[in-house]
């Protein structure tokens, strides 16, 4: 809560300024491709007009944004607060304004269960029973702290994602931002309901969340579905190259052994299943949409003498993964189209 009170909550209260929101959403998207990020599922801020500017600029560039406005009704500043009322008012009418135009996807997006009262996630499951296309999207036990803050917030739940799962929001399209310290049986109730975790490590490391196992979410006798994820809230890149490199070291600590191909899996295809979207991306299957990536493997002078060395492609993808960052991607493609290009940005 010191980092949200201190910075997050502080810039959020920025985007009730429609030219603002504008601003920040186009730079995000460039950002989002110059890193080789096709598909992204994010926060937007309370204010209706900053989930409209977002999906403005995503459908500009031809990109498939997953977003909702935030749905707040306590515990945060009062500048940033709605009602359970307005909540699901105000996320309806964006769901059905921008749900399925172009390439966008809405996602009901409680922020947390500690900053929504019972009433408004009883409204947030009402919307998503009303429209099971939609997604949705929150935090879990990101952290211990968190955890005992959301256990005296709703005494009579069994845990946090118990929370979840009483007011019909979990299943098949919701997916829930790092998940640390998720309990064997939370991960099972995960697994059972399709429900998804987003693993974001450089965001847990930079605060100090804890080391999110994935050995255990990928347990073969209950797997959950995992995708990577960069929470750029906290975490510290856009570069999914370099959030691999952070996951890698977690799981090494967790004495797992995350190799290219599962790293590389994390990022794509694990994340497009995440989301219920992998039957139109996440690889390269016919008849997927030709969302893609150039990476070069010779990007820096460092890379370029590592790379050379490498005895096959499995390798080349270990030494891309913790070596790579924005500069290696080389071109970005969506729906087939060239939607950055280094050399171009760069001249």
């Amino acid at each position: 809560m010191d980092w949200l009170n201190h910075y997050t909550f502080v810039e959020e209260q920025r985007f009730a300024d429609t030219a603002y929101a504008r601003q920040i959403a186009s730079s995000f998207c460039d950002e989002l491709l110059r890193n080789g990020t096709t598909t992204a599922l994010t926060f937007c801020a309370v204010y209706p007009q900053s989930v409209d500017a977002l999906f403005e600029e995503a459908s500009r560039r031809g990109m498939r944004i997953a977003a909702g406005k935030v749905l707040m009704d306590r515990n945060a500043p009062d500048a940033l607060l709605d009602t359970p009322q307005s909540a699901y008012d105000d996320s309806k009418e964006l769901l059905e304004r921008w749900h399925g135009k172009d390439r966008n996807l809405y996602a009901i997006t409680p922020r947390f269960a500690p900053t929504s009262t019972p009433e408004q996630l009883e409204a947030a499951g009402a919307l998503w029973r009303e429209h099971p296309e939609a997604l949705v999207h929150t935090h879990v036990s990101e952290n211990t702290g968190e955890i005992s803050w959301v256990r005296s917030l709703f005494p009579d739940r069994q845990g946090y994602l118990d929370v979840y799962d009483h007011y019909g929001l979990l299943g098949r399209g919701a997916v829930l931002a790092h998940g640390v310290h998720l309990t064997g049986r939370e991960r099972a109730r995960c697994a059972e309901t399709g429900t998804a975790v987003s693993h974001c490590p450089t965001s847990n490391l930079f605060l100090g969340s804890g080391l999110f196992h994935v050995h255990d979410a990928k347990d073969a006798k209950r797997p959950m579905h995992v995708g990577l994820g960069t929470d750029i809230g906290a975490g510290t890149s856009f570069s999914l190259l370099a959030t691999m490199n952070e996951a890698y070291k977690v799981a090494e600590l967790s004495n797992y052994p995350l190799d290219s191909v599962k790293a590389f899996y994390l990022a794509t295809l694990g994340g497009a299943q995440a989301m219920g979207i992998d039957d139109k991306i996440g690889s390269l299957e016919p008849g997927h949409e030709a969302d893609f990536v150039v990476l070069d493997p010779k990007a820096t002078p460092l890379l370029a003498q590592r790379t050379s060395r490498v005895d096959d492609i499995e390798e080349l993808l270990f030494v891309l993964a913790v070596m790579g960052d924005d500069r290696t991607v080389r071109a970005t493609y969506v729906s087939g189209v060239l939607a950055h290009d280094r050399d171009t940005a760069s001249a």
